[in-house]
């Protein structure tokens, strides 16, 4: 009886603290998931937005000429300079954000064709 007592109460014992463990990891989550967020800059200080969406700051052309190209054809509509995909690494880049990001705005009708 008393060696069940004594792991009744070293179980009891542990379970508070993996709960005290728990709590302290969900305050620290939840306060440091503010500091991960992008804030968006306005066009007039860099921002880059494209179709409504923001992208980020400070972009190269090769980059934005990338983003808009991906996103049109996520819309639908293949298009993709292939010399400028091959040599310049942040039109690559811009090409594949664009084209991720963007993949919501396509439209499809109830037949299942898209719509253009």
């Amino acid at each position: 009886m008393v060696i069940i007592f004594i792991l009744k109460k070293e179980r009891y014992t542990y379970m508070k603290s993996i709960d005290k463990t728990k709590i302290m990891i969900m305050l620290s989550s939840f306060l440091l998931l503010p500091a991960c967020s992008q804030k968006k800059i306005s066009p007039e200080k860099g921002g880059y937005y494209y179709n409504g969406i923001y992208f980020g700051s400070h972009f190269t052309m090769h980059y934005k000429d990338g983003i808009e190209q991906g996103c049109i054809t996520a819309k639908g509509t293949y298009t993709k300079d292939h010399w400028l995909f091959k040599n310049s690494k942040d039109y690559k880049t811009g090409w594949f954000l664009g084209r991720n990001r963007c993949r919501h705005l396509r439209k499809i009708d109830e037949n299942g064709d898209l719509v253009l």
